[in-house]
């Protein structure tokens, strides 16, 4: 078993982007989740999971469960360690000081060497409302997300995604080696250059060559190769049936398009072309576009409300 340590505020979101590097996963409390195994590559590259441990045992969130859990637990690691205590947005007031020290007292009592720096194990122990989890650090998601904000590209445009947000869409839709991803609205290129540093084939359109121009030059900066960005109507593909394994994107919103009706047209026909092209997609826009995309031969698995601002919360489908 599993302890998976999720980021943002949206543990549905977090859970449904991990279960493509999970099996069997379900939460606990608030940030925490254990699942039955994982694909430690696959924890590497997703956005809203931090860590995975090899779970040792969970209770109360108490000190003393702590102290129990490891106490009742044998191992045979051996060599140097540190132990890392986490309070889960600050819901419970445990001193993570005082269990680190006590923690490692027991470790060194049975062997254990203390490196803060480079140590060969870290034992994980996350406490979250009622729960105390206690772990072996297995793995970490690369946290590089900061370096690839959308104002660091080479082509920005206002509105632009993060890329953290990015990465989980892409993530969600299917990306990974071996696979191919398409955006047919890819704007300035965000998710594909997070679908391409997960690993997967990408493949862009657009309907403006400013953007085409723009999301060439981000993931030329990114990618080197292995990608292709054309322009091209989302509507109707310039692509073979079934030859994707996902597809994403980001739909025109309200106020970016000058006649409702239009846009109601662009986006009935964008999810029609994606059912013909992929066995997944996930779209985001403004609004839901639930009854079109059942319209158009998706079943939806999940949905999700991202509020960004005041005037502004991104629904996310996800459709298979």
């Amino acid at each position: 078993m599993y302890l998976l340590e999720l980021g943002g505020e949206d543990d549905a979101f977090a859970v449904c982007e991990a279960r493509r590097a999970a099996t069997d996963l379900e939460g606990i409390a608030p940030g925490l989740a254990v699942a039955r195994g994982v694909d430690e590559e696959r924890v590497r590259r997703l956005a809203y999971t931090h860590r995975a441990s090899r779970l040792i045992g969970h209770g109360d969130a108490s000190l003393a469960t702590a102290r129990a859990i490891l106490e009742a637990t044998r191992t045979d690691r051996s060599g140097s360690v540190r132990v890392r205590a986490r309070r889960v947005r600050e819901t419970t007031g445990i001193d993570t000081q005082r269990v680190e020290r006590e923690l490692g007292s027991i470790l060194v009592d049975r062997g254990f060497s203390v490196d803060l720096e480079e140590p060969d194990h870290e034992l994980r122990a996350v406490f979250s409302d009622d729960v105390c989890a206690l772990g072996w650090l297995a793995v970490e998601s690369v946290r590089d997300f900061g370096a690839r904000r959308p104002t660091r590209k080479p082509f920005f445009q206002p509105g632009s995604m993060d890329p953290l947000l990015a990465r989980a869409l892409a993530n969600v839709a299917g990306a990974g080696p071996g696979t191919t991803l398409l955006d047919p609205m890819c704007g300035t290129g965000g998710v594909l250059v997070e679908a391409g540093l997960a690993g997967s084939d990408v493949v862009g359109l657009d309907a403006q060559w400013k953007m085409v121009r723009g999301a060439h030059a981000n993931l030329e900066r990114y990618l080197g190769d292995g990608f292709h960005v054309v322009r091209g109507d989302a509507t109707a593909l310039p692509v073979p049936d079934d030859a994707m394994d996902g597809v994403v994107f980001d739909a025109p919103y309200g106020r970016q398009s000058r006649i409702e009706g239009e846009l109601g047209s662009v986006v009935t026909g964008a999810l029609a072309e994606a059912r013909r092209v992929a066995p997944r997609a996930v779209v985001v826009a403004d609004r839901s576009w639930t009854e079109a995309a059942e319209g158009a031969g998706w079943s939806v698995e999940a949905r999700f409300e991202r509020r960004v601002h005041g005037s502004l919360t991104r629904h996310v489908l996800v459709l298979s």
